[in-house]
């Protein structure tokens, strides 16, 4: 466990103006903000959009009782995974499902990662993460920006660009403990954007995903602990329960990666909800040890983003 020191709260010239126990509370306050407890929800997902929503709500309540601050609930949450149900299921933002994950971030005080849903807008879909504060307010709306386009015969082929459109912005928050960068599912494999997230001062990286029974063992852990080891921070991924009687049979196995590329809480197959505690501490501990941030050689190389901001 990694603790605020004395000297790095109140300098020396200061430390006399504090009583001992505004002192301990002052490190008390401090230590939250360094160390907080993330919830991914590995929801088990039905044709059924009310239950879904319903169970969603469910487990948001449950996981803001553990104590957790952040709660990540997994890609297409509200519906089936398939170009056959998106225009279908598809809803405009704000609208119904939206709705569910806004007054259930209010209600329990979170920051709500709301998984992804089919959005509808001008009459293209889109595969999109809603995020709403613990007011219930909308942060930021991320749009898949890789859509999801393979071919490994003999296993699978998938064609997110017959349905779907891509999205075009990069999509970060801020929250109390540190600031956020998002991307859904295929956007993992893509190291660019995860650099440009660590560039940009994000310290956790969250993925909503539903990698499948193909990649699924091959990649989806493999790729947390590169983006977490090459950024130094901390990943978490969170994906649908597996249904083995769905089109689209989801890995599962939601999990969390340290700075250090360490798995710190891990699913199964099966719906349930992993907590990890994000110590950022620890995370500054290990970029001063290995500081390959200052270590760059950006005389030779440097990987931007064309947008501001």
């Amino acid at each position: 466990m990694h603790i605020c020191t004395e000297t790095r709260v109140w300098p020396r010239h200061r430390s006399c103006c504090y009583s001992s126990a505004q002192r301990l509370i002052i490190k008390q306050l401090i230590f939250c903000i360094l160390e907080f407890r993330l919830a991914l929800a590995q929801l088990h997902v039905s044709k059924i959009k009310a239950d879904n929503l319903g169970r969603a709500q469910k487990i948001v309540k449950e996981a803001a009782g553990q104590g957790a601050k952040v709660v990540v609930l997994p890609e297409c949450f509200n519906s089936p995974y398939g170009p056959g149900f998106f225009a279908e299921y598809a809803e405009k933002i704000p609208g119904e499902s939206t709705q569910v994950l806004s007054e259930a971030a209010k209600e329990c005080g979170v920051y709500l990662v709301g998984g992804s849903i089919p959005e509808e807008d001008g009459g293209k879909l889109y595969n999109t993460c809603s995020i709403f504060g613990p007011d219930g307010k909308l942060l930021v709306k991320h749009r898949k920006i890789h859509l999801f386009d393979i071919d490994v015969p003999g296993k699978i082929r998938f064609q997110e660009s017959e349905t779907l459109s891509p999205g075009n912005c990069l999509s970060m928050f801020e929250t109390p403990f540190c600031k956020v960068g998002v991307g859904i599912c295929y956007d993992i494999r893509f190291a660019e954007l995860a650099q440009i997230y660590a560039k940009k001062g994000c310290q956790l990286l969250v993925y909503p995903g539903a990698f499948n029974m193909t990649t699924g063992p091959a990649h989806w852990e493999l790729l947390q602990r590169g983006r977490a080891v090459d950024n130094q921070v901390y990943v978490a991924a969170a994906s649908p329960a597996r249904d083995e009687s769905a089109s689209y049979v989801a890995w599962g196995h939601s999990s969390v990666v340290n700075p250090w590329g360490e798995v710190i809480a891990k699913a199964g197959s099966e719906e349930s909800v992993v907590y990890a505690d994000i110590d950022l501490q620890y995370l500054a501990d290990m970029r001063q040890q290995i500081p390959i941030t200052t270590q760059r050689r950006n005389d030779l190389y440097s990987v931007n983003s064309v947008q501001e901001g």
